[in-house]
């Protein structure tokens, strides 16, 4: 294990912000990701896991504990079941699946981070989820001090959650198991319309794996999505905010704002969320409160590509950044009376 002090965390994340940590640790086998974080439980010091870095708002004061970096590889392909290690890339892990001919991960390619992370967050996009295509999930159970294998039901994914998520402080994700599809070089059906759109085909219709994988880097591209060193707008942890889950009676008191801000004729975005709930889309919550692309005169502001996507222009520090965020998040409740929550993981800060 490499191990540093008072090392630098911004490089370490898609942001570029935040302060050092006491202690820095490099992993790279699983055996000694346990080894550094049973040091840490022994010793009572607080541990921060860093795998890609896309989804980690540190603050300016950095971190004083132990910060460990999840490098760990390993990328075995079994028929159609994949297994990952969590520090593989996980864009570069959906290409090589595609050049294997396999679908159901194809529409999630230029997400940038680890594989170990995509199960935390149920990571999703342009119609998948890898909840999807999960069959396990390797950790290590901080509160057992044992490495256990949780099948997809235990892992109770749901929109951009997990029980990784719901109980931060006592799994560390070693693998990653998935079971994707041989459908002779096809893509699993298209769900999303956009990508159906920009496919020229019907959502449900099947395309060509690289046709799909290779759309979907062009839309996120547009957007900002895929990182760029030279390209501010993707200086960002993409989407930091979810969209807003809705029960029927908050989603029709949210009609009515819409209606009285936006008149009786605009009819805001909405998609079935499960029984008595509807989605609806943050971005467009964002862009009607005012919050334009590019929006902000200071180091952090909107993309220029996507509302959805709060920026560092280069020289902004993390306070720059959670300003302009409670910001949006004050402007859409005085407009619609929805509360925006913040998707990636806040370190030393709260919105």
């Amino acid at each position: 294990m490499q191990e540093l002090h008072d090392a630098p965390l911004a490089p370490l994340t898609t942001f570029r912000l935040g302060g050092p940590a006491a202690r820095l640790i490099t992993a790279t086998t699983d055996a000694e990701v346990v080894a550094a974080v049973r040091e840490a439980d022994d010793t009572g010091t607080p541990l921060l896991l860093i795998g890609g870095g896309s989804n980690l708002v540190i603050g300016d004061k950095g971190f004083d504990g132990t910060a460990l970096r999840i490098a760990t590889t390993g990328f075995a392909l079994d028929g159609t079941r994949l297994e990952l290690a969590a520090g593989e890339v996980w864009t570069d892990a959906v290409a090589r699946t595609v050049e294997a001919g396999l679908a159901g991960i194809e529409c999630l390619a230029g997400i940038p981070g680890s594989a170990g992370a995509t199960p935390i967050q149920n990571v999703g996009a342009y119609g998948q989820e890898v909840s999807s295509t999960i069959t396990e999930v390797v950790a290590y159970d901080r509160t057992a001090r044992e490495t256990v294998t949780l099948t997809n039901a235990e892992c109770a994914f749901s929109y951009r959650h997990s029980r990784f998520k719901a109980d931060p402080d006592r799994y560390v994700v070693l693998r990653v198991r998935f079971r994707l599809e041989d459908a002779e070089g096809l893509s699993a059906p298209i769900r999303y319309a956009e990508t159906a759109r920009e496919l020229g085909v019907e959502p449900g219709d099947r395309v060509p794996l690289t046709a799909a994988r290779e759309t979907v880097l062009r839309l996120r591209s547009g957007k900002g999505m895929v990182l760029d060193p030279e390209d501010h707008d993707t200086w960002s942890a993409g989407s930091f905010f979810t969209n807003p889950i809705l029960s029927d009676e908050e989603f029709a008191a949210f009609h009515a704002r819409v209606k009285d801000r936006l008149g009786a004729g605009t009819v805001p975005p909405a998609y079935p969320a499960g029984d008595g709930h509807t989605k609806t889309s943050a971005a467009w919550l964002i862009d009607k409160s005012g919050f334009t692309k590019g929006y902000g005169s200071g180091p952090a502001r909107i993309s220029t590509k996507h509302t959805l996507a709060l920026t560092n222009r280069g020289e902004a520090t993390t306070e720059d950044l959670l300003a302009l965020a409670r910001e949006v998040v004050a402007g859409v409740h005085e407009a619609f009376g929805i509360t925006l929550v913040n998707e990636p993981v806040t370190v030393g800060v709260r919105l």
